[in-house]
C-alpha cells in the first residue's frame, strides 16, 4: 500500500454540486445588480476562500458586502441541495478503500456546517478518519489543510494521496509536497489540471477507481 491516506475533495469530486455551486454564484450576482460572471469564471473559484472566490468572481463588490452575496448564494444552494447527490460508484470506491486498509480524509472549502451536514445526508460520513474546512483553517491552496491532517493522523507527505477537480487542489498538495490525482468531471477543465502535472488525470469514478486499485 503506497498510500496510508487518501484525502478527497468534495464538491466535484466525491458529490455533484459544482454546477449548482456556480449558478449559484451567478444567482446572487443577479439579485445584487452585479456584473454577472460567466460559467468558467464562476466555476474557477469553487473551492477558494469566501475572499479570494469574490474578488476573483467579483472584482466590482465591495468587501462590506461580502455576507450579503454570501447569504444570498447560501440561500440558493440550501434550497437545492436536496437534490443533489454523490457521484455514482463513489460509496463503494469508499468502502473498497477502506477495506483495503486505507485510511480516509476530506479537505474542503466548504464550511464545517455545510460539509457536516452533507456528511450525514449522504450516509458516508463515517468512512472518514478526519475532515478540514475552508472556514476553520487557512482556505486552499494554502497546504494547510493537507499538512493538519497529516499532522493528526501521524502519516508522512509521502504516504499522502490527495484527490481533487480544481487547480486550488492540485496547488494545495504541490504546496504540501504530497502526491495528487486529477478527476476532470468536475468544476475545472482538463487543461488546467493537467498544468500541474498530477500523478494522473482520471475522466470518472470508474477510471479513478481503477488508478487507485493499480497505484495506490
Amino acid at each position: 500500500m503506497r498510500y496510508s491516506l487518501i484525502v478527497f475533495d468534495w464538491d466535484g469530486t466525491l458529490f455533484d454540486s459544482a454546477a449548482v455551486i456556480a449558478e449559484g454564484i451567478q444567482h446572487a450576482a443577479r439579485d445584487m445588480a452585479l456584473p454577472v460572471p460567466d460559467r468558467q469564471t464562476a466555476s474557477h473559484v469553487i473551492g477558494l476562500g469566501l475572499s479570494d472566490s469574490l474578488r476573483h468572481a467579483m472584482p466590482t463588490l465591495p468587501p462590506e458586502r461580502y455576507q450579503e452575496f454570501l447569504a444570498l448564494y447560501r440561500s440558493y444552494f440550501v434550497e437545492r441541495e436536496d437534490g443533489l447527490s454523490l457521484f455514482a460508484g463513489v460509496p463503494e470506491l469508499l468502502s473498497e478503500l477502506k477495506q483495503r486498509g486505507h485510511r480516509l480524509a476530506v479537505a474542503t472549502g466548504k464550511p464545517r456546517r455545510g460539509l457536516d451536514r452533507a456528511l450525514q445526508a449522504s450516509g458516508i460520513g463515517a468512512l472518514f478518519d478526519a475532515t478540514r474546512c475552508g472556514d476553520e483553517t487557512q482556505p486552499k491552496p494554502h497546504p494547510a489543510m493537507l499538512l493538519e491532517l497529516m499532522a493528526e493522523l501521524e502519516i508522512g507527505s509521502s504516504g499522502l494521496l490527495m484527490i481533487g477537480d480544481t487547480s486550488h487542489d492540485l496547488g494545495m498538495a504541490r504546496s504540501a509536497g504530497v502526491d495528487a490525482v486529477a478527476v476532470s468531471y468536475g468544476a475545472h477543465p482538463l487543461e488546467s489540471l493537467r498544468a500541474w502535472e498530477p500523478r494522473a488525470c482520471v475522466a470518472s469514478v470508474v477510471e479513478l477507481q481503477q488508478w487507485l486499485t493499480a497505484n495506490a
